[in-house]
């Protein structure tokens, strides 16, 4: 026949080499990460092979998300991996969130899973509240609250006794003077180990 509107399609030997020039379907993957990229067409030319990072055999797609698709180091098949990109990720020594931008699996100081306090620790499978770290930290935080309360009830007490004392208070300020002294004895009598469960008394 003179004519043909068959599209001439390459062969290729053992060895990966056109027998017969044509065009051929191609699987690219990236050149760097091998990360399976997209289909295309190739135009082989006759003892010539695909271009780089091509291959002949089409992967299988992910039934499931959360899947990446690489070729091989040996380049002899298409592999499935985790891929984790774009979710964060908690580093299991100092709990610090990072966002995950490579394929494969995490390592051994990478976890999804997040922790839920400042005082968690990582036991190899989860993290474990340290509680003892926690409620110490908690009494820190309650002492220095009642320091500052009692700064403040001081600070107020000092000036109204002082009013009192020269014969300048009115009667409001000499209520307000009774009022502040219940306030630091009831301030003073606040048990800081029990915190976080600790009813502080109301200011006047």
């Amino acid at each position: 026949m003179k004519y043909s509107t068959e599209i001439q399609k390459a062969q290729f030997d053992v060895h990966g080499l056109a027998i017969t020039a044509g065009w051929v379907e191609v699987y690219i993957c990236h050149p760097e990460t091998r990360e399976y990229m997209r289909a295309s067409l190739d135009n082989v030319p006759f003892g010539g092979s695909v271009v780089a990072d091509a291959y002949l055999d089409a992967p299988q797609l992910p039934e499931k998300s959360g899947i990446a698709i690489i070729r091989s180091a040996d380049e002899q098949t298409w592999l499935q991996i985790p891929d984790h990109r774009g979710k964060t990720a908690y580093n299991t020594e100092n709990r610090q969130a990072t966002e995950i931008d490579f394929i494969g699996d995490l390592p051994d100081t990478l976890t999804l899973l997040e922790p839920k306090t400042e005082f968690d620790k990582w036991n190899g499978k989860k993290w474990v509240t340290d509680n003892d770290a926690q409620k110490s930290a908690l009494v820190v935080e309650a002492d220095n609250e009642k320091a500052q309360r009692l700064n403040e009830a001081n600070s107020t007490i000092t000036y109204l006794q002082d009013a009192v004392d020269v014969g300048l208070a009115t009667e409001e300020e000499v209520a307000a003077l009774q009022a502040w002294k219940k306030y630091r004895v009831l301030l003073n009598r606040v048990d800081t180990s029990t915190a976080p469960d600790i009813d502080w008394p109301e200011k006047p």
